[in-house]
């Protein structure tokens, strides 16, 4: 990167919390965010469990009518949007509005909405939809809602690449202020696919947990007894500038990002790279950008999913990456407490990573009780650990084989 990219603003809603103190407070307690499924009858289904966002009240915030005309991703993805300006003390009157960028992403757009309605079609007929079933579901809307919303004029769009959603938003409005094209992005990803079909479709693919019986104990990541991920739900944004336009308006700067890789495994729909092929490449050209080395990285949010075969292949992928300091980097999954949630987990993750430099606070991988042979590195079990972060990592794996990777580095002018 040839211009200094800051971040200046984190907002999220989250299984932990419905704003970044009550998620981080969470998080660094080690608290789980997943329990029984509640916004549906899950009777019948293999796993009743899921990272649901528990008190969100959107009206409160963005207005009754409003937000009944939002799928309840692009209601998270406004939220969560509104913090981060508000704690980038962001006023988008004084604003050059065309050069405020939104970025924000989701995997599965608003499949909460057209399940909805498809029920309606089917019971009640065609001329009962909805006419804003196609306006809501659109993976989109969640970016567009937010540009209508903030009166951004800039580059508006979604990124879609599965669990790497996120990330990869992020890294792509990094791009767009390298460049010029924009001064601020707002970027992350947002989800909501916690619905009949949503778990029916991930409980096809074999994809989930089936630990129903301990709901905060099933998401394990690295743990030998794993057997899924943990479906959750939520939004995380940043708000990226260029250096010299923080400083112009006396901004507080919360970390710099300063490397992005991304690359694709070509190899198969669902399963990662079986020698981490394509994570390890994403992380090495992440470095590569950033113009560090790999040993001084001191911590690293895995991807962690809690499958069996991620968490062993994405150990392998930080061996290849980092060689012998694989064994002394503090890796952690937050999905171990949030629950995986899709196209946001890399939005979120990406917040958590500033937060753990910002705070100087590595978040823990809770119930990593039994420790795998192919899991074998220091993935900070069950107790966060305080200390000097001065440059992190955050991982995003996704379906179709995506692989993403940012860098953040502790902001010193």
């Amino acid at each position: 990167m040839t211009k200094r990219i800051v971040v200046t603003g984190i907002g999220l809603v989250t299984p932990l919390g419905l704003d970044r103190n009550e998620t981080w407070e969470s998080l660094i307690s080690g608290n789980s965010g997943i329990d029984k499924i509640s916004s549906f009858d899950s009777e019948g289904f293999e796993t009743t469990i899921a990272g649901e966002v528990k008190g969100f009240n959107p009206e409160n915030i963005i207005g009754k009518k409003e937000s009944r005309r939002l799928d309840r991703f692009s209601q998270f993805a406004v939220v969560s949007t509104l913090e981060a300006l508000e704690h980038a003390k962001i006023d988008m009157i004084k604003e050059n509005q065309d050069k405020v960028g939104i970025m924000i992403g989701s995997g599965v757009g608003g499949i909460m909405t057209l399940s909805e309605q498809y029920s309606v079609l089917d019971k009640k007929g065609p001329t009962r939809v909805s006419p804003f079933l196609i306006p809501m579901m659109l993976g989109d809307m969640a970016s567009g809602q937010v540009s209508m919303k903030i009166g951004a004029k800039g580059p508006n769009f979604s990124i879609v690449s599965a669990c790497a959603t996120g990330a990869d938003s992020i890294g792509i409005a990094s791009d767009m202020i390298n460049d010029g094209k924009i001064e601020i992005a707002v970027a992350g990803g947002t989800e909501a696919a916690i619905c009949p079909i949503g778990v029916a479709g991930f409980n096809s693919c074999m994809a989930l947990s089936k630990r129903n019986e301990n709901p905060q104990g099933a998401s394990r990541p690295f743990d030998k007894l794993r057997d899924g991920f943990v479906l959750g739900e939520g939004a995380g944004v940043i708000v990226l500038e260029s250096l010299d336009h923080a400083t112009n308006r006396n901004a507080k700067i919360l970390a710099e990002l300063i490397g992005y890789g991304a690359t694709s495994d070509a190899h198969h729909v669902t399963q990662p790279h079986p020698e981490g092929e394509g994570a390890a490449k994403a992380m090495k050209i992440a470095i590569k950008n950033a113009g560090i080395l790999p040993d001084e990285i001191m911590y690293i949010n895995a991807h962690g999913t809690s499958t069996p075969l991620n968490d062993k292949f994405e150990t392998i992928a930080i061996k290849k990456t980092f060689g012998e300091h694989a064994k002394k980097v503090l890796i952690s999954s937050t999905k171990s407490m949030t629950g995986h949630l899709l196209g946001a987990a890399g939005g979120i993750e990406a917040a958590f990573t500033v937060m753990a430099i910002n705070k100087s606070i590595v978040p823990p991988t809770i119930n990593l009780e039994n420790p795998d042979p192919d899991c074998d590195l220091n993935y900070v079990p069950n107790l966060s650990k305080r200390g000097n972060v001065e440059i992190a990592m955050s991982n995003s794996l996704g379906f179709g084989g995506h692989n993403s990777s940012l860098i953040f580095k502790k902001f010193y002018e």
